[in-house]
């Protein structure tokens, strides 16, 4: 039997309707890749804790480096001072990004680490500006000051006011529409329901055609995207073409190419990052999510050796005045250090897993009757959407409530993005669990069929 809490007394639990009935699960414990609750019950975590949980729940190497670390240091500001597993964590994560980068930028979250790269970006001109300034003894002479950024449609960045603006205009923040700072949107790339009929194989990425257009026509401070995947979107796939032709843009205007990998990062897609299996580099990267392995919460922003050179100064006015309590933590640094060392001796799990994936995807496409719209894998995410009368693709579509209350008792957690389900199961997950999660599925959809029909 499982057993749930209708409401909670004191915690304000997020992305959930207050007053309406929302059974919650007391969680007593978890490993690899299950929970349990407090009557025992064993769930399998499905979605990684909302992607987090890339080596499983409370993995020994990660736990042991929190244990440890907390023997010695458990936190110092940042500013003026500096920790080891601060530097350790920045080199191993220069080198997991082929040194792409020359600095790391921490802070606690993805939102965070997202805001951080759009001050930059702002920053970054201002310090243009001022130098151009400096060395001509009159005014700007032309140079733009750029302070709005391109964005796209299906795109989520964050619940923080600034991640937020450049997230595309939806569900997640449309109350606050009207804090949005200047940024031009653009339909978002989705080669599996592409607006022009293409294929990736004869497309001209054409879904680009408005950006293109815009870029051309005013200067912005940046591009800002979530590379290969709009993930809370709805794990909307789109090619490695649609990033090649966004950065030879961003070339030919001077603009800055920001790609937010909170999601896609730290192995999800197979490479260490997307932008490395897309072969596009950016000037900046937020990444957050698998950081710990989802034991702390850290995030880091990676900047290019052409970012950073700009703020080399010893002027205040073009230093970069920014910072978070909690920057740099040693106990999260610590954790964040076994994260990538796991990541970095574990590199075949993640192409094993998407062969796993696909071939339960097939099979699940098959036992439904081809029902499934869309049926995507790559990496370690496995995709498809429901058919469902309401045509309104949001959110708080009522078909993924009532797909995650009946996966439920199946003790497995999934988390559908309104009429689109997905499965980001841990790295680790073993096969027996991947095959219970599909299982599950079968049962639910074959009877949400039956009763649609």
């Amino acid at each position: 039997m499982m057993k749930t809490n209708p409401v909670s007394t004191f915690t304000w639990i997020p992305l959930t309707v207050q007053d309406e009935d929302e059974d919650l699960v007391p969680v007593i414990s978890a490993e690899k890749e299950f929970f349990y609750d407090e009557d025992g019950n064993e769930w399998i975590d499905g979605i990684s804790s909302w992607w987090t949980v890339i080596h499983g729940h409370r993995h020994p190497k990660i736990t042991q480096a929190i244990e440890t670390q907390l023997k010695s240091l458990d936190h110092i500001i940042l500013a003026g001072h500096v920790h080891r597993p601060a530097e350790m964590l920045s080199k191993k994560l220069l080198e997991l990004a082929d040194n792409d980068f020359e600095k790391v930028f921490y802070s606690d979250n993805g939102s965070n680490a997202v805001e951080i790269a759009l001050k930059l970006a702002i920053q970054y001109y201002k310090n243009q500006i001022i130098e151009t300034t400096e060395e001509t003894q009159n005014s700007s002479n032309g140079v733009p000051s750029r302070e709005s950024f391109l964005i796209f449609s299906s795109s989520y960045h964050g619940d923080s006011i600034g991640s937020m603006n450049v997230s595309g205009l939806t569900y997640f923040n449309r109350i606050f529409a009207n804090l949005r700072f200047p940024t031009f949107e653009t339909p978002a790339p989705n080669c599996f329901q592409c607006r022009f009929g293409k294929t990736p194989d004869i497309c001209k990425t054409e879904c680009l055609d408005s950006l293109e257009k815009e870029i051309l026509k005013k200067k912005y401070a940046g591009v800002v995207i979530e590379p290969l995947v709009f993930g809370a979107a709805g794990m909307i796939f789109y090619d490695r073409k649609v990033l090649e032709k966004i950065r030879t843009l961003c070339e030919k205007t001077n603009t800055l190419l920001i790609l937010d990998e909170v999601f896609t990062g730290m192995g999800r897609l197979g490479k260490n990052f997307a932008y490395q299996l897309a072969g596009v580099k950016p000037d900046l990267l937020a990444i957050a999510k698998g950081l710990t392995g989802g034991s702390l919460p850290l995030a880091a922003t990676l900047v290019s050796k052409k970012i950073y050179s700009r703020f080399q100064t010893k002027d205040p006015f073009r230093s970069f005045f920014h910072a978070h309590t909690m920057t740099g933590n040693a106990v999260s640094c610590a954790a964040g250090i076994a994260s990538v060392d796991l990541l970095l001796s574990e590199k075949d799990l993640v192409p094993s897993l998407q062969t796993k994936l696909q071939i339960l995807m097939e099979e699940l496409q098959k036992r439904l009757g081809g029902k499934l719209k869309n049926p995507r894998v790559l990496g370690a995410i496995a995709a498809f959407d429901w058919p469902e009368e309401i045509a309104e693709d949001e959110y708080l579509n009522p078909v993924g409530k009532e797909i995650r209350n009946q996966l439920k008792k199946n003790f497995v957690l999934l988390r559908p993005l309104g009429r689109t389900i997905y499965i980001t199961p841990p790295y680790t997950i073993s096969p027996v669990s991947l095959e219970k999660i599909f299982h599950a599925l079968y049962d639910v959809l074959s009877n949400l069929g039956r009763r649609s029909e």
